[in-house]
């Protein structure tokens, strides 16, 4: 059976994947602190027919080697953490961060998450926590009297709030997390990630300090995804994936010859 078979198949399932991360891609063009993510593809095993420096004669040697490819395969995904650009929306609640980190966040088991979705809210208990209601981690409380519109958020991360006929009174200090890979974070959902061996242990610290990034609040952090790049990457992966389906149809004609030498 000619290899050329396999190879063409190995880059259609391929492209497929491809297609699958790409459309994720733009799936979430509108998430908050959403993150671009790449497939990225290796070449699969070779068969040595000649290795090079093989002995050609007596005193000679082939200065190169005869190696056939057998395909390709993805072998990984890997989510790019490059800045989304802040968008003002004046909601007191809102934070973005400008640079490194993430906010901490407690799950329901205790267990703490990571996002770069800084779109809080308040809880009935006047807690700061994400969409679903999960708080966060720095347990950021605002006063029952105080109005939304007097909480203030500071670039290093110390919160306010103005009870009413009251002064301003600081109530929390928001940390964020860092990571020497983050790209080896594993999402799960709800633009959470949770640490992995490969990501390594939260290096936490107060924003603007030692490396992190500092908070903008009234603002919030689109997501790195440009809709032409994919929209381009997605023409590049459909022809990739049309012309490997050509390899298969050709080697399927060249076999259709070859059976037909003796009728």
């Amino acid at each position: 059976m000619m290899r050329a078979l396999w190879s063409a198949a190995s880059g259609m399932k391929g492209q497929q994947t491809n297609m699958d991360v790409i459309a994720h891609n733009i799936a979430n063009v509108n998430t908050y602190g959403g993150k671009k993510v790449r497939a990225e593809f290796q070449d699969l095993i070779y068969q040595n027919i000649r290795d090079a420096g093989a002995a050609s004669g007596a005193d000679s040697q082939y200065p190169t080697g005869l190696q056939v490819g057998l395909g390709t395969r993805v072998a990984a995904t890997n989510r790019i953490f490059t800045q989304g650009a802040l968008q003002t929306t004046d909601n007191p609640t809102d934070v973005g961060i400008q640079g490194e980190g993430f906010f901490r966040i407690t799950m329901p088991d205790g267990t703490t998450a990571y996002t770069r979705d800084g779109s809080f809210k308040l809880d009935s208990q006047r807690r700061l926590v994400t969409t679903d209601g999960y708080p966060l981690a720095d347990n950021i409380t605002i006063d029952d009297n105080a109005p939304s519109d007097s909480i203030t958020i500071s670039g290093d991360g110390r919160v306010s709030d103005t009870p009413a006929g009251g002064t301003q009174q600081e109530v929390g200090q928001i940390q964020l997390a860092r990571f020497v890979n983050p790209s080896g974070l594993t999402a799960i959902g709800k633009n959470l990630f949770v640490v992995s061996e490969a990501s390594g242990e939260a290096i936490e610290s107060e924003p603007g300090v030692d490396g992190a990034g500092t908070l903008t609040q009234g603002t919030l952090e689109m997501s790195s995804v440009q809709i032409v790049e994919e929209m381009v990457n997605m023409i590049v992966s459909q022809r990739a994936y049309e012309s490997n389906s050509k390899a298969v149809t050709t080697s399927d004609s060249m076999l259709e010859i070859a059976n037909g030498l003796k009728r």
